[in-house]
């Protein structure tokens, strides 16, 4: 499960504990230790009250209160609804890959932005696999049509390219470690995936914007339920023709 960073560095900078917060708002300590800790989401009448108290806006706490409430019902899959890339902080993705215990995968161009933001990230990914998870990465083959292609949809010239060439330089190191894969396909990329076990992000693709600008959906499997099970057939079918990197 995914926590609230952005409620805990709130409260943490005002010295808010999850009993004061608790105590103002109206609900038991243990609700406010979800929210925290769990990701969970307040009902919105709640969740102004505790916003107004630590001086923050709700929405930008809990963004899944943008969505409407029918969306629930629709998709019992849909933990939440971002906007854009730019509004999810990179904890955000760290804290959904460090919950993995069988299966990370990432189908992406490039996605820098973790490395970028998490220097940290390979030594994260050896981890997990050294602790029996089986780590996909399926980067971008920078000679593709379909990259070019991209990157001139975006106006970023050959930059999409040097970006999958840089992509494979970080995870080089990690091409030795048994447990982790890591292939380049050539594919149209209609969305970049995050999965963790049952849980995945799902980056959209708009034509002729950068995916940092696109929205991002927030999923976990449910039963009976299709989404999830859509997009993990969609690694498998891109995986299965993407091309091994090579030591």
């Amino acid at each position: 499960m995914v926590g609230n960073e952005r409620l805990r560095a709130a409260m943490a900078t005002r010295g808010w504990t999850h009993a004061a917060l608790a105590a103002v708002v109206g609900v038991d300590p243990k609700s406010v230790e979800r929210w925290v800790n769990l990701g969970r989401v307040p009902r919105k009448v709640t969740a102004v009250k505790a916003a107004q108290a630590l001086q923050e806006n709700a929405h930008e706490l809990w963004p899944a209160l943008r969505q409407p409430r029918s969306a629930r019902a629709v998709s019992p899959e849909l933990v939440a609804l971002y906007e854009q890339r730019a509004d999810l902080p990179v904890s955000v993705f760290i804290d959904l890959l460090s919950s993995a215990r069988e299966r990370i995968q990432f189908l992406v161009y490039a996605a820098l932005f973790l490395h970028e933001a998490y220097p940290r990230l390979n030594t994260l990914l050896r981890e997990k696999a050294e602790a029996g998870c089986r780590v996909q990465i399926c980067s971008g083959d920078a000679d593709s049509p379909n990259v070019r292609l991209r990157g001139e949809e975006e106006k970023f010239g050959h930059g999409i390219e040097s970006r999958c060439r840089l992509a494979l330089l970080h995870y080089r190191p990690l091409l030795d470690v048994p447990g982790i894969e890591i292939r380049t396909h050539g594919t149209t990329l209609y969305n970049s995936m995050f999965r963790a076990d049952d849980q995945m992000l799902v980056n959209a693709h708009v034509w002729g914007v950068n995916a940092y600008g696109a929205p991002v959906w927030h999923l976990r499997h449910a039963e009976g339920a299709t989404m999830f099970k859509g997009y993990a057939e969609s690694f498998d079918a891109v995986w299965s023709t993407a091309r091994e990197v090579q030591q």
